[in-house]
């Protein structure tokens, strides 16, 4: 997934920090998203995946106006419920950005939103 690192992006923006470039969690957002469909040959009817662990590491800056290319590889199999996939983000020169892991679960979408609990503001 190629994506444009835009004002909305950076760390200032973002309130991650104060200097206007790709902000952390905006990339890890992005490499969420690539480990979503990712899941697609995992998942069947009824079924979904959620995020339960990141471990990544925000390696390079990314300037406004600079690109950032994110990879999920796909696990070789799947032991059960538990998928880890391998991330990276490679900006627009080739350079290393960011790698790492991020782990979903394989859940039944109707199950799991029953027994999410409900917030509420006090």
């Amino acid at each position: 997934m190629r994506h444009e690192v835009t004002d909305a992006d950076t760390a200032a923006a973002m309130g991650s920090g104060d200097v206007p470039v790709l902000a952390t969690p905006r990339l890890i957002a992005w490499m969420e998203a690539a480990t979503v469909r990712a899941t697609m040959p995992f998942t069947g009817p009824g079924l979904t995946t959620v995020g339960t662990a990141v471990r990544v590491e925000h390696l390079r800056a990314t300037r406004v106006g600079g690109h950032v290319e994110v990879t999920a590889e796909s696990p070789p199999s799947v032991p059960g419920r538990r998928l880890t996939f391998a991330v990276r983000a490679v900006d627009g020169s080739g350079a290393l950005v960011a790698r790492g892991e991020i782990d979903r679960a394989i859940v039944d979408r109707r199950r799991f939103l029953v027994q999410a609990p409900e917030t509420t503001d006090d």
